[in-house]
């Protein structure tokens, strides 16, 4: 497989802690960017995060160089200054007003570097909402996205980082959209990615439900689904199985493969809307009759029959999944801080790829202000 680093050559200052701002900076880094991570004295924080945070470090500062600088002295305020001065791109999630007292804000480094690229990663765009304070619940729950997740009366965020992963990735995308301007315009300019906003997009589709139904959109638990069949169905052994069927033809086919020839030659369930209107008819027939097959039976007839299925599937199974180790989809890295430091695990990589090749571990996640010396060894060069 080849070197997939399309943004060789490209330099990135990082100020950013926990997950959106960090998922911006990790898209550039596994394309090949080179991303200075620079963290306060002793680490970021988050290195030490507990329980449901204690994967955020290692899961998004791989190939990125870490140097810490303390930003209330003059002298890791006059670093930075000139760390944005050589760099493409800067990323950042302090608080709103935080880089302006600091002296790092785009108005001032724009002008010391007119191609800097200044992507700010916080909760809400310009507007109303603009200095609140902001997280990924905050955003899920502002946004509709718990609403439409959990049951009726009971909203439910999603069972991870979904905001602050979009929201890093949206900052991504607007950073490449304005390198590409730049080569147009020579100069660079301002990018904001926010969490509220993503939020707001990712339920979109619900949005356009209610204008072209004139119906509101009902949590998914308890949604009318689009399908006739389109859940999770439990098995011989107790385990559950998500099977779908979403068009004509893979009706046929499946009645074909669990051999439901009645409900296959009705004339009434040959569409799909004639199916989803009947659906609690068949519905306890096709449940009894999965029901009497082992997780391995039913998936081997969906697979030759060419259904969607999938298996229940927790995050820990994904270590030894199988497609994932053939097809370069895990990269194993190194834990750099806590109780199991040293330790190998492997991650996901970035979800892409280029001619065949994807994005691969070409620096490790790095210890608090591993690179300071050849960072600032290369400072001192330019």
């Amino acid at each position: 497989m080849t070197d997939c680093r399309p943004l060789a050559g490209l330099k990135v200052l990082e100020l950013t802690h926990m997950v959106m701002g960090p998922a911006c900076g990790l898209v550039l880094a596994d394309l090949g960017a080179d991303v200075i991570k620079v963290e306060p004295p002793g680490g970021d924080p988050t290195r030490k995060l507990p329980g449901s945070g204690a994967g955020y470090f290692p899961m998004y500062n791989r190939n990125k160089r870490s140097i810490c600088l303390n930003l209330k002295s003059p002298e890791g305020i006059d670093t930075a200054l000139r760390l944005a001065g050589r760099s493409d791109v800067l990323i950042q999630n302090f608080r709103p007003g935080a880089m302006q007292r600091l002296g790092l804000d785009y108005e001032k480094l724009s002008k010391h570097n007119p191609r800097l690229i200044y992507c700010t990663e916080k909760g809400f765009q310009a507007g109303p909402y603009e200095n609140r304070a902001a997280l990924d619940e905050v955003a899920q729950m502002m946004g509709g996205l718990a609403y439409m997740t959990g049951p009726p009366g009971r909203p439910l965020r999603a069972g991870a980082s979904v905001i602050d992963v979009q929201g890093g990735m949206f900052g991504a995308l607007g950073v490449l959209a304005a390198l590409h301007e730049r080569e147009r315009t020579g100069r660079g300019c301002e990018v904001t990615a926010t969490l509220y906003e993503s939020a707001v997009f990712l339920v979109g589709q619900h949005m356009a439900q209610k204008a072209v139904t004139g119906t509101a959109a009902t949590p998914m638990p308890a949604r009318v689904s689009a399908w006739a069949i389109y859940e999770v169905f439990a098995t011989k052994t107790g385990e559950q199985i998500f099977v779908g069927v979403v068009s004509d033809v893979q009706w046929v086919r499946f009645c074909e493969a669990f051999e439901l020839h009645g409900l296959g030659s009705d004339e009434n369930l040959k569409t799909n809307a004639g199916r989803v209107a009947r659906r609690n008819e068949f519905m306890p027939k096709i449940k009894a009759a999965f029901a009497a097959m082992t997780p391995a039976e039913l998936m081997e007839r969906c697979a030759q029959a060419g259904l969607p299925f999938a298996p229940i599937t927790r995050p820990e199974d994904l270590f030894d999944d199988i497609h994932l180790t053939a097809s370069g989809g895990l990269m194993e890295v190194t834990m750099p801080d806590g109780e199991h430091a040293g330790a190998k695990a492997a991650l996901p990589a970035l979800p892409v790829a280029m001619d065949g090749a994807r994005p691969a571990l070409f620096r490790d996640v790095p210890k608090a202000g591993e690179h300071a010396n050849e960072i600032l060894a290369e400072l001192e060069a330019t």
